[in-house]
């Protein structure tokens, strides 16, 4: 009631400092109604704000629900000096801790700068963003380089965990020449060319073949790298064993006919089980051998980062069920093998003979890529391949990229998978370059002359890299140059010092480039090996591989029981024989061995002179002289004794 009662004191009330309420002016439009309306429902609306005031009174002194009290004056002032002082405290460690979280939010501005400045470049790539569609409409090109959050994978080259250069096991076997020579042509091929050698020999000579052993195989391959040596590859082998223009050291060897014989009859397989092999395999006649050669060179070397794929063409003009004609190589007819070797040091990792069509007759689809693929199994991640346009693709690519390796490569402009803005050329400025790029991939397209456009692609690259040079080349294509001539260096190398002898039969052929690449691959390994043997010379090659063909041939000429005619030769014999008597043991201690029983051989002239009873007409000459009167005698005026026989004809005849 009170409430009520002050309501209405206000309203009939007005205080002498208030002001009228304002009045909307009458217009000279309104009515006399309408103007009662308006006045009305101005005082509705004071009445609604007075109740609403009086409401709010009331709510605070409910809910207070207590009296003035002047008593508690006094407390209530100090409550309130001590909320004050609390109040500035609080105030202070709140303004603190504005300050470290400003001081904190900028650190973090900072560091994320570098990060908002490529988001900003990566949006302003995609605001350039030209989309270039390939030929088949499958891959989408962008002009430009994918880079922070629209690059799902980056492409660089993780660094391979295996150290490049010879193996361990090559490294702790490899102690001298030969023996880093043996670790490719290895004891198992050597008895398998043996067997079939002596198994031919045999078929074709019956008793009168002489069989073959390791010995006479290791100086059959000395003497076709020392002719290599010589640069005598075609030069007649007479020529090589004449007294007066030849080399001392065939002749010392052994005999021009026995070098001859070994070159017709060597094998690699039996030839009458090979039409069952044939009919599956064209490489039958050698592939065991080859096979047990192969799985040996990767074994032996962990190539760089940076591996060369290409082919080889071994010249050939024989007969051959797969032979190749390639008109740019210098031979143009031969034998063609895959080969991926190192790039730097041009080492043969892996090697694979072409072995021609299926036997379907229908050619074979995606034959580079499944060429470079088989080269480069087994090869640990994080090196880069390149090779040229018959192996490059954007399929082959991304599949090397599955095993974590990359590409660089030329590209052929019939590609289904190239944008056709790329490959023209009319209009463009010469040595200019055009980029296109997708997520995993980067293609370049540079003029080098006018209308000569020049197409790579690669996923090693990200970036659009140009050169300071004058021709202005790419990044990508100064790589590729770097790296491209690994094989063709290894063909220049094995040519220079090739062991290739003529012939008619292809098997042979592919032996004699298994031996040149052999003979490579172990200098690559004893140079490595040995970075202080000769050091400041040009000439190391043409050294180790004579050193190579001398320790070969040296067994067999140690265990030379005649002597040559030609005295220079006969002196060389007699010297490596000498120091092998030296380093045998003493006569004594051979006595108390078997070989004591065993009777002496047969005393050997060093000249080789006319038989002493033969008539001179017949002019017999030989080696042998009598052991007694030290007459030259032929076969057909001597006689062969045992020991005990030899005494009881001493004997009869009153000599003994």
């Amino acid at each position: 009631m009170r409430t009520m009662m002050r309501t209405m004191m206000r309203r009939n009330t007005t205080p002498p400092s208030a002001s009228p309420p304002p009045t909307t002016p009458r217009s000279p439009c309104l009515s006399a109604a309408q103007v009662l309306e308006q006045i009305s429902s101005s005082v509705d609306q004071e009445d609604e704000e007075d109740y609403m005031e009086s409401e709010e009174e009331d709510v605070s002194e409910d809910e207070d629900g207590e009296e003035y009290n002047p008593e508690r004056d006094a407390d209530d002032d100090d409550d309130d000096d001590s909320a004050s002082r609390s109040c500035s405290s609080s105030e202070e460690e709140r303004e603190g801790e504005r300050e470290g979280d400003t001081a904190a939010a900028r650190e973090r501005d900072t560091a994320r700068e570098p990060e908002r400045d490529r988001e900003d470049a990566a949006a302003a790539a995609r605001a350039q963003r030209e989309t270039l569609l390939s030929k088949n409409g499958k891959i989408k090109w962008s002009s430009v380089a994918y880079r922070g959050p629209d690059r799902p994978r980056a492409i660089r080259r993780p660094g391979s965990v295996v150290t490049p250069g010879p193996t361990a096991y090559a490294a702790s076997r490899a102690l001298d020449i030969e023996s880093a020579f043996r670790l490719f042509v290895t004891p198992a091929i050597e008895r398998i060319i043996v067997d079939m050698t002596n198994l031919q020999g045999v078929r074709k000579y019956g008793d009168g073949w002489r069989p073959m052993d390791s010995t006479d195989l290791r100086a059959y391959v000395g003497l076709l790298i020392l002719a290599g040596v010589y640069r005598s590859r075609g030069e007649a082998a007479a020529s090589l064993w004449d007294a007066e223009s030849g080399r001392t050291v065939f002749r010392a060897t052994m005999p021009l006919k026995v070098f001859h014989k070994y070159s017709r009859l060597l094998r690699f397989d039996d030839r009458q089980s090979r039409p069952a092999r044939l009919a599956t395999d064209r490489l039958a006649a050698i592939r065991e051998v080859w096979d047990l050669w192969e799985e040996r060179l990767p074994a032996l070397y962990n190539p760089g980062p940076d591996l060369t794929v290409d082919e080889q063409l071994v010249p050939f003009r024989g007969r051959c069920p797969f032979r190749q004609y390639i008109p740019s190589k210098p031979a143009k007819y031969g034998i063609k093998s895959w080969v991926a070797c190192d790039a730097k040091s041009s080492y043969a990792w892996k090697m694979q003979v072409y072995t021609g069509k299926a036997a379907g007759g229908g050619p074979e689809k995606n034959q580079g890529a499944r060429v470079v693929l088989d080269l480069t199994e087994g090869l640990p991640g994080g090196h880069n391949v390149t090779c040229d346009n018959f192996f490059t693709s954007y399929e082959l690519g991304q599949r090397l990229l599955e095993r974590n390796l990359t590409m660089v490569g030329t590209v052929r402009k019939n590609k289904a998978e190239l944008p056709p803005a790329l490959l023209q050329s009319k209009g463009r400025q010469v040595l200019s370059s055009r980029f296109a790029f997708t997520p995993t991939a980067t293609l370049v397209s540079y003029l080098a002359k006018r209308n000569k456009n020049v197409l790579l692609l690669s996923t090693l690259h990200a970036e659009p890299d140009v050169s300071d040079r004058r021709d202005r080349k790419p990044a990508l294509i100064l790589d590729y140059n770097c790296n491209k001539g690994g094989v063709d260096n290894l063909d220049k190398v094995v040519g220079t010092y090739s062991c290739r002898r003529m012939t008619a039969r292809w098997p042979l052929v592919i032996f004699h480039n298994i031996l040149d690449v052999s003979s490579y691959n172990a200098f690559v390994i004893w140079r490595e090996i040995k970075p202080d043997w000769m050091p400041g010379k040009r000439n190391k090659r043409r050294v180790f591989l004579e050193q190579l063909g001398k320790a070969l041939v040296k067994p067999l000429i140690q265990r030379r029981q005649r002597l040559p005619r030609t005295q220079a030769v006969s002196a060389l014999v007699k010297v490596l024989q000498s120091a092998t008597a030296e380093a045998r043991p003493p006569a004594r201690e051979q006595a108390a061995g078997p070989a004591a029983a065993a009777p002496a051989a047969p005393p050997v002239a060093s000249k080789r002179k006319r038989c002493q009873l033969c008539p001179p007409k017949k002019d017999a000459k030989t080696y042998t002289a009598c052991c007694r009167c030290n007459k030259y005698i032929c076969k057909g005026c001597s006689h062969a004794y045992c020991q005990t026989c030899a005494h009881w004809a001493f004997s009869q005849d009153g000599t003994g």
